[in-house]
């Protein structure tokens, strides 16, 4: 089954950036559309971007603009590039397959001064 490690969060700054990685191990990554979602805190669990296997990308309207999703499938790796960061972006992220129902341990987001 395929699994994730997330990477790239900690304490940022308003108006920071941050870039978060997702790699997967077994599987073949090629064949997975790819989402990363977050959790604050009492809060529930939101889709923020998505990438289909074609490369093809969605976003939640309060990102739009200010987050990208990408992927290398040579790495078997998505990113997200998190600019304009918001203290309300302040979440556990993760990243997480469409086709399965593994969740990884996630990296923790803090936007704050």
């Amino acid at each position: 089954q395929v699994q994730f490690v997330e990477s790239g969060g900690g304490l940022v700054q308003p108006g920071g950036s941050l870039r978060l990685s997702c790699v997967a191990s077994g599987g073949s990554f090629n064949f997975y559309a790819m989402g990363w979602y977050r959790q604050a805190p009492g809060k529930q669990l939101e889709l923020v971007a998505h990438i289909t296997t074609g490369s093809r990308t969605n976003y939640v309207d309060s990102v739009k603009g200010r987050f990208s999703i990408s992927r290398d499938n040579a790495k078997k790796t998505v990113y997200l590039q998190m600019n304009s960061l918001k203290p309300e972006d302040t979440a556990v992220y993760y990243c997480k397959a469409d086709t399965t129902d593994y969740w990884g341990q996630g990296t923790q987001v803090t936007v704050s001064s």
